[in-house]
């Protein structure tokens, strides 16, 4: 696999790691990059192409990963930052995280197939981008104006399971996990920073699930000369995830998501009437 081909992979990884937890799409990114410029699907089989979109989303899980491992380990009971038990009762908890996978884990294993088959193009996308723009406006326009829960530790089972169920949205490629539940959570009274972390926490499992799955089952697809490939967009995407997540959990309770929603409507449009 020559020069080119791994630079290929290098922007891809760029491209996921900056918008995997933006609520701006990093499928629809990704596709529309690939799609429009890049043609992995050139050199690349079908199954591996699609593959390699989720897998290198295992480079921005490890992101978040680092940089929420003290939760993390105290979620598994492994230690963290709780030092006594009136302190640990009011903490997240792993089964609240649980609680909010359930939905889009049960559809996302039940559709997996036809949304491989028929919604990963630029078509699709761009109708995600526009209708979770409107959800983004949406919620900051009728939420978050005073929310009641200002932490994640603050967030009961109910908004939780409230959560989840609005994150099945994002299973349509193009709509960005992180902006349908983001969204979802200002609307049930979190503030932004809140439902961002509980977005970030709740990514990891899910996303791991997917990216194993996919891999497990296109595994007779893979070569050896796509290894190479598929380790340039990982490493790729973890650095430039590192990056991202830090800027995005700093600026998020100031700019909330209205910008995001005017970058996806621009976007969807100059990708509309340039190449559509």
């Amino acid at each position: 696999m020559d020069f080119i081909m791994i630079l290929k992979a290098i922007i891809l990884g760029f491209v996921e790691g900056m918008t995997e937890f933006a609520p701006v799409s990093s499928t629809g990114h990704m596709i529309i990059v690939d799609d429009m410029w890049l043609n992995t699907k050139e050199f690349l089989s079908k199954y591996e192409a699609n593959t390699f979109k989720v897998v290198i989303q295992l480079g921005s899980i490890l992101a978040v990963v680092i940089i929420f491992k003290e939760r993390f380990m105290e979620m598994l009971g492994l230690g963290g930052r709780s030092k006594n038990s009136e302190e640990k009762q009011s903490r997240l908890k792993l089964t609240q995280v649980i609680v909010g996978l359930i939905p889009a884990g049960i559809l996302g294993v039940l559709f997996e197939d036809y949304i491989d088959e028929h919604l990963f193009s630029t078509e699709t996308v761009l109708i995600g981008l526009v209708i979770g723009a409107f959800l983004m406006i949406f919620a900051d326009i009728f939420g978050g104006k005073d929310p009641k829960t200002v932490s994640v530790d603050q967030i009961t089972y109910k908004q939780a399971l409230s959560i989840g169920l609005i994150q099945c949205f994002s299973l349509w490629p193009g709509f960005s996990r992180s902006g349908s539940t983001i969204s979802g959570g200002v609307l049930l009274g979190l503030s932004h920073r809140a439902a961002a972390d509980f977005t970030f926490i709740m990514a990891v499992p899910i996303m791991a699930g997917a990216s194993f799955l996919s891999l497990i089952k296109n595994l007779e697809y893979f070569s050896v000369d796509a290894l190479p490939f598929f380790i340039a967009g990982f490493i790729s995407a973890f650095v430039f995830a590192l990056i991202s997540i830090r800027f995005f959990l700093k600026m998020i309770n100031k700019v909330k998501l209205i910008p995001f929603a005017i970058y996806r409507i621009v976007l969807a449009g100059v990708i509309y009437f340039i190449f559509l």
